[in-house]
């Protein structure tokens, strides 16, 4: 769950004392609250603040777990901070919300000794909101400081091991708890009775902050390449990823020139399993990625069919995202010119393309837009900012976007749907949706064509004929696959 700090002790120092003025850290944290507070996403709005602030690498990853750890851990700080300022969240004004959160995750979570956790965040609340706003942020703090962890959680968590109870101690919206709880029963990874500690270990393991994985894109590097140029170590998951323990990504030479990538070992391995699946003797050479902004899954697939003598077609109907996608396989869309082969990036609305293009391509793969409750240890506003509604509106695109896949693919040709979210409403159940209305199409059991780095079967796949990832079972993000074959 959370790691337990030193045993708490409160500060001696007056608030006239303290710090007027955060640390660069603290501050740069704070700013990324405060962007995802206005719509931004955590993973991208931080190397934009980290490069801004300039900060060494030590202050950044202190930055780094700072602002991931207060927005993952929301939902429980918030119910200490109600419960030790007597006030209600509405009352509160944001801004010193979010420096109460922040000063939180350093008591609770991590090893800042308790003066400077509250020092520092009085200074941070004098900065953005006054010398008043200093004062009760101190008090605040004062109070949780009086418990650590386990005893806060004895305060605010409800009696018993519910829904209401799961959804504080492990900080998740009461829904995605329900949600996940029976997509471990529905993927087959649990039964009703070892489903409770399943869907703790699953609960846990998205507020651990999670390992960077890289990607060797085929073609153009080398797993040897990268664990030559940083602290990385070869994935035991992935046959092109590695490991990186330390260091920023984006210094790595491979990476930088667009070589490699960083890029989750679930979504590798979802890339893997359509490149490697059997299709029929006369299907075009031809792949397509059909929502394939930003372009990740698209780089491995590019090489992949330049190496099997295929081109590839990437299409995303945001044209922002289709000029990421561009840029993304720029290298790799040089790299396959010179072996006469293309890959090639168009903005283009991918429900359409199976009616402008029918049985065009041998390969399709559809990561379809969906929650992103699998990937919340990398996304981790998304659980705060994800409503059920938002399956009502994504399930007819999804069902949409399949039908299209298999419209554009000939007979005899494989189509991949993937999501990272393993709610059943974007998974089994927009599949079953979509092949009961055909005759033309049949499901295959994909569990084969997951293999781990050495070549061997992976395990815990489900009971098929669908795969599915699990963050406390394979240290992925909770991906979800389904293979289906045009007769």
């Amino acid at each position: 769950m959370w790691r337990m700090p030193p045993p708490a002790r409160r500060s001696r120092t007056a608030p006239s004392q303290r710090s007027r003025a955060a640390e660069p850290s603290r501050f740069a944290a704070f700013t990324v609250l405060r962007a995802v507070a206005e719509g931004a996403y955590a993973n991208l709005e931080l190397p934009k603040v980290l490069r801004a602030r300039r900060l060494d690498p030590r202050d950044a990853a202190f930055a780094t777990e700072l602002a991931f750890g207060a927005i993952r851990g929301r939902g429980l700080y918030d119910a200490i901070i109600e419960s030790a300022s007597g006030r209600t969240l509405a009352s509160i004004d944001e801004p010193v919300l979010d420096c109460l959160r922040l000063g939180l995750h350093q008591l609770l979570a991590m090893r800042v000794p308790p003066h400077a956790a509250a020092d520092q965040s009085v200074g941070l609340a004098r900065t953005v909101a006054g010398a008043g706003a200093g004062g009760f942020v101190n008090a605040v703090l004062r109070r949780v400081g009086e418990r650590d962890l386990e005893g806060w959680l004895s305060v605010v968590v409800p009696p018993g091991k519910g829904a209401d109870a799961l959804a504080i101690r492990y900080s998740h919206p009461q829904w995605v708890v329900k949600a996940l709880r029976a997509a471990l029963l529905g993927h087959g990874a649990a039964s009703q009775e070892s489903v409770g500690d399943e869907l703790a270990a699953l609960l846990a393991a998205d507020n651990a902050a999670p390992v960077v994985h890289l990607v060797a894109r085929p073609g153009l590097s080398t797993v040897a390449e990268l664990c030559e140029n940083a602290d990385a170590a070869p994935s035991t998951l992935s046959s092109i990823g590695a490991v990186l323990a330390s260091g920023v990504p984006g210094r790595i030479p491979a990476i930088r020139d667009g070589r490699a990538a960083v890029q989750d070992e679930g979504s590798q391995l979802v890339a893997l399993a359509l490149a490697g699946a059997e299709v029929g003797p006369d299907v075009p050479a031809r792949w397509l990625d059909l929502c394939a902004g930003p372009g990740g899954k698209s780089g491995v697939l590019g090489g992949l069919a330049v190496q099997g003598g295929a081109d590839l077609v990437c299409t995303e109907v945001s044209p922002h995202r289709a000029d990421l996608v561009r840029s993304s396989l720029r290298v790799l869309t040089d790299h396959a010119a010179a072996q006469g082969r293309g890959v090639e990036g168009r903005t283009a609305d991918g429900r359409e393309l199976g009616e402008a293009e029918p049985a065009a391509y041998g390969r399709v793969l559809v990561d379809a837009p969906c929650t992103g409750l699998g990937a919340l240890r990398r996304r981790p506003e998304a659980r705060w900012r994800r409503t059920p509604s938002d399956l009502a509106q994504l399930g007819p695109l999804q069902r949409s976007l399949l039908s299209s896949a298999l419209d554009a693919v000939a007979p005899g040709g494989v189509v991949g749907y993937a999501t990272c979210s393993p709610h059943l409403a974007e998974t089994r159940f927009v599949v079953e949706d979509v092949v009961k209305r055909r005759e033309d199409i049949e499901v295959l059991d994909a569990r084969p064509l997951f293999t781990d780095a050495a070549g061997d079967p992976l395990i815990d796949l489900g009971a098929g004929p669908y795969v599915q990832l699990w963050p406390h079972r394979h240290g992925t993000d909770a991906m979800f696959f389904a293979l289906l074959r045009r007769r």
